[in-house]
């Protein structure tokens, strides 16, 4: 078992996940994230779940009543200061798997891409305007680089997509 097997809390709420090897790939995208960011020592949860359960999420969060591909909760306020915890991830499986069939990857290499997305927003990166963006995608394609996935934002960055 490797050393971020604790870190990674793995919940799977619908079916269509098992097209992927979630397990290891939530601990790969955990484990790479960790190599690049020396602040990661907290665990995640990530809940694998469907379109319906995202749209609810994303309502009830956002106020945005629509399914999305992933969802990022920071823990807040947590009354212990010794509490340790980095936050949940939540991903939409319909909408995963049409995004990756959009730009012709794999679901894994998707699921990825959007595990690391995630784990990033926890740590404090945004995109919400363009220096935050481009310092979050860099730095999304650095980790993805030490997974083997290709670089979801080449073409922006002005390189060859890599696959």
């Amino acid at each position: 078992m490797s050393a971020n097997a604790d870190k990674v809390d793995l919940r799977i709420e619908c079916g269509g996940w098992e097209e992927i090897d979630a397990e290891a790939l939530a601990r790969r995208c955990f484990a790479a994230v960790e190599s690049v960011e020396e602040a990661v020592a907290a665990p995640v949860c990530i809940l694998l779940t469907d379109d319906v359960a995202m749209g609810e999420l994303n309502a009830h969060f956002r106020g945005k009543d629509q399914p999305t591909n992933v969802l990022s909760f920071p823990p807040g306020d947590i009354p212990w200061p010794d509490y340790n915890y980095l936050g949940d991830l939540a991903l939409g499986f319909e909408t995963c798997k049409r995004e990756a069939a959009e730009k012709n990857i794999s679901l894994a290499d998707h699921a990825a891409h959007l595990m690391v997305h995630g784990m990033l927003h926890l740590l404090g990166y945004d995109h919400e305007n363009d220096d935050e963006a481009e310092q979050m995608e860099r730095r999304e394609a650095e980790i993805l680089a030490v997974l083997g996935v290709g670089d979801p934002y080449a073409a922006s960055h002005g390189e060859m997509e890599r696959g």
